[in-house]
């Protein structure tokens, strides 16, 4: 596959998303989860935005907005994957109703109706085997407060140095 974009990214933006996809508009969006691509005849159930005002486990004020993809991941009849133009206008049209911010981070809500719903982040689009590919991972819990310690360690030249390699690179 080629990267449409050669950054990888394992948490996209919805911007980022439609961005891609509006160069690709006639061919099929194939999402990836669990080690397989979605069935053809998977639909968009769902879009939704909110916005969210939190306190982190190290009492840090958190705010952001987030968009969520429902998708049912379901086999119907004859149908082919969704071209990715489709995604988009569905995306659209539902931006006609709710506030949809282009920066704003994308979870996708993935089951096949039997299964419970699973919360996937998307990485760059891809292209190959003449679609449009989406990795799904799924999203794990992290901690904040842990999270912008190791951003700090990581961009330290001094991080690895032996007076401090045991406290960050063991």
């Amino acid at each position: 596959m080629n990267a449409i974009d050669k950054t990888f990214s394992h948490d996209i933006n919805l911007g980022m998303l439609l961005d891609t996809l509006a160069g690709t508009p006639d061919l099929p969006l194939v999402f990836h989860y669990d080690g397989r691509p979605v069935k053809p005849g998977y639909h968009v159930t769902e879009v939704k935005a909110g916005q969210f005002s939190a306190l982190d486990c190290g009492a840090n004020p958190e705010t952001w907005t987030e968009i969520f993809v429902q998708l049912w991941d379901i086999e119907e009849g004859n149908r082919t994957h969704m071209p990715a133009g489709k995604f988009a206008a569905i995306i659209r049209k539902v931006s006609e109703h709710v506030q949809l911010s282009g920066s704003a981070r994308l979870t996708f809500e993935v089951s096949d109706g039997v299964q419970p719903m699973q919360l996937h982040c998307a990485a760059v689009p891809t292209l190959g085997d003449g679609a449009v590919n989406v990795e799904l991972s799924p999203r794990p819990a992290s901690c904040k407060p842990r999270d912008r310690w190791l951003a700090e360690q990581a961009q330290s030249t001094s991080c690895c140095a032996p007076t401090s390699a045991a406290r960050c690179c063991g």
